[in-house]
């Protein structure tokens, strides 16, 4: 699979251009498809779904014998960024930034590393792992931050988009007496320290979701 952008920064689309019998998974309906590519969408309690929780729904694309492409765009304006898996180097990422992947990636909300965060439930991150190319949403413009040995940075977790697991991190409550949640991470921080890279998003999806539910009325 190969992943061409268009329409950054503001209103990202991802193109996933498939060869022959390859498969791309989607956390979105696709805007369109070319010709001939065929989708399923998961079990309920099947599949990639089972994986990453119900809250993440997913839709499988697979080309024909001349290939073709899928177009998937963010629920929020934003950038779409695409990080390559080689296999060697995982990444954990917000659930909610998950926007397709190929066919070879694997995400999972139950990963052993999580244990110490969520104990063993499904929380608001997720582990990506595997070989291809896996595409993230990002709310607002894209932020990277590659930390050095010893440097360190805290990102409120609603401003989490992806950080590869060279990183060492710790979660802690942003504020005594302020409301959080293992689920969401509302209330929550991550602390990292380098060598390892982090993405942000300049734009919290919590807060621009609360905001328009202010803003209707309702």
């Amino acid at each position: 699979m190969q992943v061409r952008s268009r329409h950054q920064s503001s209103f990202g689309v991802a193109r996933l251009v498939l060869g022959a019998g390859e498969v791309a998974r989607a956390g979105c309906e696709a805007m369109a498809t070319s010709y001939g590519v065929t989708s399923t969408r998961a079990a309920r309690r099947g599949g990639f779904r089972a994986l990453v929780g119900d809250s993440i729904p997913e839709s499988a694309y697979s080309a024909g014998p001349q290939g073709g492409w899928v177009d998937v765009a963010p629920s929020f304006p934003g950038d779409v960024h695409t990080i390559e898996l080689d296999g060697n180097n995982d990444w954990c990422i917000a659930r909610e930034s998950w926007l397709a992947a190929a066919g070879t990636v694997r995400l999972d909300t139950r990963w052993q590393g999580f244990q110490p965060l969520f104990g063993g439930r499904p929380g608001f991150l997720a582990h990506a792992t595997g070989q291809g190319q896996l595409v993230l949403a990002c709310c607002g413009a894209l932020d990277v931050h590659d930390l050095r040995a010893g440097e360190f940075v805290t990102i409120d977790t609603g401003h989490l988009v992806a950080y590869v697991d060279t990183v060492q991190s710790r979660l802690r409550q942003f504020e005594p007496g302020r409301a959080q949640s293992l689920r969401t991470g509302a209330g929550l921080v991550f602390d990292f320290a380098g060598p390892g890279r982090v993405v942000t998003q300049t734009r919290n999806p919590r807060r621009l979701s609360s905001w328009l539910h202010s803003a209707s009325g309702h």
